[in-house]
């Protein structure tokens, strides 16, 4: 079991993996990756996560019997300053923003769709790689109602703001992330942490490099296999939009163009410095901690998500006002592992 108190060592670690084989994988009532054994809790939220846990060997598993640390230190925060929750509601910019990335990442395909290989990939992993991520964590954004104040609003727009990625999934994203939130680190339940499986297979260097470079598909097909869900109306129209746009770039601009969405959103969610949050939110580099904020300059490309205990403890709070949860209640967060 590996445990990092480095505290520069979080955000950027996307590679961290690869050379650590061992990392541990905090899951509260949950399996962890090469983890001590530990009694289990007493009880589950589900009987589903229940059945579960009496399934796998204890040796197997990391046990943590606190109480969910954001709702805790939620409640905290807002007895001793009320004020803070004139912060909630949506970002009237940041529909802008967006708008934006879609902007340049329309303009690099287009003058890029012909260039040779070298600038291809060039602009396909610094901009498209960095665009396409932004979008990622648009959507992200959007799903928590952060974009418009009506919940319609931000779905619509999460589709418009999936596009460029070339893979639809903006509206099942919301959905099985606000269940990231609710049942963090639950065996079976929250789909953003690596299933059991995958701990075990993915252990040599080379399965590690190749996960960090294909994390984007484990995160998106993991759903299908733990606690899958049926797909609504507005996944239907998400798979639609995507479709026809996908077709559109195809006819008017060639393949080329096709492949430059695609490559972004792979090389960007991959071996990427964007990319780092995914390891550094919520793997465990100490112990008793299981989720990590970092306060760098990345942010800024980044909608503030890596102030990542901040938007725990108030999901409903818009990234660009989250440095102002930890200005107001420094003393809750200064003292936590973080990075910058």
């Amino acid at each position: 079991m590996i445990m990092c108190d480095d505290k520069h060592c979080l955000f950027l670690l996307y590679s961290l993996p690869v050379f650590y084989p061992n990392i541990l994988i905090i899951c509260r009532d949950g399996e962890a990756i090469r983890a001590r054994p530990k009694p289990p809790a007493a009880s589950l939220t589900t009987k589903k996560t229940e059945k579960i846990q009496q399934s796998k060997p204890k040796a197997e598993f990391y046990w943590d019997d606190n109480g969910e640390p954001h709702a805790i230190r939620r409640k905290q925060i807002i007895k001793k300053y009320p004020e803070i929750k004139r912060l909630l509601g949506h970002d009237p910019m940041f529909k802008y923003v967006v708008s934006l990335v879609i902007t340049i990442q329309l303009t690099a395909v287009y003058y890029v769709r012909s260039a040779s290989w070298p600038i291809f990939f060039t602009v396909a992993y610094f901009v498209g790689g960095t665009s396409n991520h932004m979008l990622m964590l648009a959507m992200h954004e959007l799903s928590h109602n952060l974009g418009f104040r009506k919940p319609i609003h931000n779905k619509i727009f999460s589709i418009v703001a999936n596009l460029p990625i070339g893979i639809p999934s903006a509206i099942q994203f919301k959905r099985y992330h606000l269940e990231h939130h609710r049942y963090q680190g639950e065996h079976g339940l929250d789909r953003d942490i690596p299933t059991l499986v995958e701990a075990k297979a993915i252990s040599s260097v080379a399965a590690k490099f190749f996960f960090v470079f294909f994390q984007i598909f484990f995160y998106a097909l993991r759903p299908l296999f733990v606690h899958p869900k049926k797909p609504k109306t507005l996944e239907f129209l998400n798979y639609a939009a995507c479709g026809v746009f996908n077709a559109a770039t195809v006819y008017f601009l060639g393949w080329s163009a096709m492949l430059y969405f695609l490559l972004g959103s792979l090389l960007g969610a991959g071996l990427h410095p964007m990319a780092g949050h995914f390891i550094a939110e919520h793997y465990v580099f100490v112990e008793g901690f299981e989720t990590y904020s970092y306060y760098g300059i990345l942010n800024i490309f980044a909608f503030n998500v890596g102030y990542h205990n901040e938007h725990h403890d108030f999901p409903f709070i818009p990234g660009s006002r989250l440095p102002m949860v930890r200005k107001i209640a420094p003393e809750f967060y200064d003292h936590l592992p973080q990075t910058d």
